[in-house]
C-alpha cells in the first residue's frame, strides 16, 4: 500500500487525480495540504481526510510515503525540491517546469533523494500513440517529413457565468502558470511530436492573446527536427468542438488520426491500406500513475521517461523565448543557457 498526500487542489486535474488515486486498491490518501486554506479544508473535507496547513508536517509524517503535486507551476520547484528532501516519491501534471533550469534542478534532486518521479503525460500510454509509433518503427511511412499535431478546447470563450469560459480564473495568472495554453494543452502536441519526429532542433512559435488575457489563448509552433522533418503544433483554448488531430507525412505513406482515433492510413508498403480497425491498435499501456505506483512498489520501469519530460520543458521555453523576441530559436541556446 502506498500512502499519499494531496498537495493543493490548483490544477483543473487534481480532482481527477483524487478521484484515481482514490479508486487505485494500492493508493490511500492520508492528508490534503493547499496553499489556499480554505480550498484545502473544503477539499479535505470532501475527501474525508484531515487537513494538514503547513507542508513541513505532511512531509515530515514518516508514513506518508508519496504526494500528488497539483500546485500552481511556478512553485512547482519549490514543493517538489522539498518533498524530495524528504525521501516523498512524487506525482505531478505537466509540465515540470517553465524552464530548463528549474527542470534538471527538480530532476537532480529527484536523482539524489532516490525516489520515483512521474509527471503526467497521459497520451504517451494510449492506443493511437502507440500504434502511430509502431507504423514509424516499421517503416511503412518511409521518411517521416511532416508532423502536424492539434490539441485544442473551447476553455477560454466566455459564458454567461464566466467570462472566462469553464477553466478556472487562475489559469489565465501568468505568475502562477509560466504560460497559458501552449503550457498547458500545448504539452501534449510537443511530448507526442518529441516522441514521433525525435530531436528537436529549432522552433519558431506564435503565442496569441487574442481575447486579452495575461498568457496566450491560441498558439502555433513551427518545429523543425534534427532529421529534417518539420512539424506543427496547434493549440488553443477557443475552439469549440475541435477533434484532437495527429498527422503523420513520409516519403511512403500518411498516417492520419482524429479524436485519437485512426482516421486512414495509406502506404505503398501496405496492399490493404485505408481504413484502421480498433483491433488492429496496441492494448493501451497503464496510466502514469498506475506507472509511478508499479515502480515504487515494484521498482518496474516506465514507458514516460526523464528525456520525455526534460525536452518537454525545453520545447515549452525555447517557444516562449521564439515569441518574445520574434525569431526562431535554437534548443542549443536554451540548453546552453544562453
Amino acid at each position: 500500500m502506498l500512502n499519499v498526500a494531496l498537495l493543493s487542489k490548483w490544477h483543473v486535474h487534481a480532482k481527477d487525480y483524487a478521484k484515481e488515486a482514490s479508486e487505485n486498491k494500492q493508493i490511500n490518501i492520508m492528508k490534503v495540504w493547499d496553499e489556499d486554506q480554505e480550498r484545502g479544508k473544503q477539499w479535505a473535507k470532501e475527501l474525508n481526510v484531515p487537513f494538514e496547513a503547513e507542508l513541513e508536517n505532511v512531509l515530515s509524517d514518516k508514513d506518508i510515503h508519496g504526494v500528488i503535486v497539483t500546485t500552481p507551476t511556478s512553485i512547482h520547484k519549490e514543493v517538489i525540491v522539498t518533498c524530495a528532501r524528504h525521501k516523498k516519491h512524487v506525482f505531478t501534471e505537466k509540465v515540470l517546469a517553465t524552464t530548463l533550469k528549474e527542470c534538471d534542478e527538480i530532476l537532480a534532486a529527484i536523482e539524489e533523494a532516490g525516489v520515483q518521479l512521474m509527471v503526467s503525460l497521459p497520451r504517451l500510454t494510449e492506443r493511437f500513440y502507440l500504434y502511430a509509433q509502431k507504423i514509424l518503427d516499421e517503416g511503412l511511412l518511409g521518411e517521416l517529413t511532416s508532423i502536424r499535431c492539434r490539441v485544442a478546447h473551447n476553455g477560454a470563450v466566455a459564458t454567461e457565468d464566466s467570462e472566462h469560459g469553464w477553466l478556472p480564473s487562475q489559469f489565465f495568472k501568468r505568475e502562477e502558470t509560466g504560460g497559458g495554453a501552449l503550457i498547458d494543452l500545448g504539452a501534449h502536441p510537443i511530448y507526442l511530436s518529441n516522441r514521433l519526429g525525435g530531436k528537436v532542433k529549432a522552433v519558431n512559435a506564435r503565442l496569441q492573446q487574442t481575447k486579452g488575457h495575461e498568457v496566450d489563448d491560441n498558439a502555433a509552433v513551427i518545429v523543425e527536427f534534427e532529421s529534417g522533418a518539420l512539424g506543427m503544433i496547434e493549440t488553443g483554448f477557443l475552439s469549440y468542438g475541435c477533434p484532437d488531430q495527429l498527422e503523420l507525412y513520409g516519403t511512403e505513406g500518411t498516417l492520419l488520426f482524429e479524436s485519437r482515433q485512426p482516421k486512414e492510413l495509406i502506404s505503398s508498403k501496405v496492399e490493404d491500406d485505408g481504413l484502421i480497425m480498433s483491433d488492429q491498435l496496441p492494448k493501451a499501456l497503464p496510466s502514469a500513475m498506475e506507472q509511478w505506483v508499479d515502480a515504487i512498489l515494484n521498482q518496474s520501469t516506465p514507458s514516460i521517461h526523464k528525456e520525455d519530460i526534460r525536452n518537454l520543458t525545453l520545447v515549452n521555453e525555447a517557444a516562449a523565448r521564439s515569441h518574445r523576441e520574434g525569431r526562431r530559436v535554437e534548443l542549443s541556446e536554451i540548453q546552453r543557457g544562453r
